[in-house]
């Protein structure tokens, strides 16, 4: 299964219609919200944790494009600073992938960047600032031209 987050960028015409709802439908594609910020009659943006066949996933943002929707894989990575990190475990309950989680009995925090999809939710409720996101924009562009 194919796991990729994109930001997704709405047009004041398309910000009204179920178009997220048919990834779902038409593509058989899961998808998890991390951020939406979207009116009526307004610009909007969402970004989504998008799991699928690979093959789903294109015809899905393909479709998406095709209704006037702006879609951009986020590509990037978190890195945590082992100085400030005082192991408290906040970000391993917030982490949707398992990059982040505590390894019992030592109740350690694990950090494991394979399994980062680079969401970015561990960095803003990090108490010290110990996680940072490290953007990939060549990545980035490379992944929108194809």
């Amino acid at each position: 299964m194919h796991t990729q987050i994109y930001l997704l960028r709405f047009s004041k015409e398309s910000s009204d219609r179920p178009l997220v709802y048919r990834l779902v439908k038409d593509y058989d594609l899961e998808f998890s919200i991390l951020k939406a910020d979207i009116l009526l009659q307004r610009e909007g943006m969402m970004i989504l944790e998008i799991k699928g066949a690979k093959e789903s996933v294109k015809a899905g943002l393909d479709y998406l494009r095709g209704c006037g929707v702006r879609a951009q894989r986020l590509t990037s990575r978190i890195r945590r600073d082992d100085s400030k990190c005082f192991q408290c475990g906040e970000c391993a309950g917030i982490c949707p992938s398992g990059a982040l989680s505590i390894s019992r009995p030592s109740m350690a925090v694990v950090f494991d960047a394979e399994r980062c999809t680079g969401c970015d939710l561990c960095v803003p409720i990090c108490p010290v600032r110990a996680m940072e996101i490290i953007p990939d924009r060549d990545m980035a562009l490379a992944e929108d031209l194809a």
